[in-house]
């Protein structure tokens, strides 16, 4: 009886467990980030006081500049820079050597998650040697002609558990498009297989 009874308890314990700390580390981790965003881009600390004279911290103002600035930044540049500004910018930025790669890199990034010709849309199987291993990843280029490689493709394999990931150019005998959605795929791949097939 008793033993029952414990069992019981362990039971629930586990089911408690596979409940909660999935959600806790998911709000702990949107919590922790949003709080560091917010601390490092608070501009209320560096001309505010209180009356001690201690720097000034309202909490949800770092967040709020930030998303304020996105926003003019976003209208500036959509209705008042016209094309022969953005492409002297381009062009300014390109002069640059170490800034025009860690720029072209980050805003190629950027733009294949948020922008208007998302990359990271095309989920693919491809089979990576004879004995039938195979791995999940996302066509990102289709025409590599231009560096002489015709009937290959070039496809990202993103790590489980990790935003790091790996560039591959690949056959295109090679590839298979997967029948899934592009977020179920990341959700699978991410979550190291568990989550993403319903």
């Amino acid at each position: 009886m008793l033993r029952k009874i414990f069992h019981k308890i362990l039971y629930y314990l586990i089911k408690g467990t596979l409940v909660v700390v999935p959600v806790a580390g998911a709000v702990f981790l949107i919590i922790w980030i949003v709080a560091a965003l917010d601390s490092a881009l608070n501009i209320t600390q560096h001309f505010l006081v209180d009356e001690e004279g201690n720097p000034l911290y309202i909490p949800g103002i770092g967040i709020l500049t930030v998303l304020a600035l996105l926003v003019i930044v976003g209208l500036i540049f959509t209705t008042l820079v016209t094309e022969p500004i953005k492409n002297w910018l381009t062009r300014t930025i390109n002069k640059i050597p170490l800034f025009n790669t860690l720029y072209s890199s980050i805003r190629d990034f950027t733009e294949a998650f948020v922008g208007d010709a998302k990359k990271f849309n095309e989920p693919v199987l491809v089979e990576v040697n004879d004995t039938g291993l195979k791995k999940i990843g996302f066509l990102t280029q289709r025409d590599l002609h231009k560096i002489g490689l015709s009937d290959e493709v070039i496809v990202y394999f993103p790590y489980s558990y990790s935003f790091a990931g790996q560039v591959v150019v690949v056959k295109t005998s090679r590839v298979t498009k997967l029948h899934m959605s592009a977020t179920d795929a990341m959700k699978l791949v991410v979550s190291g297989g568990v989550s993403g097939i319903e």
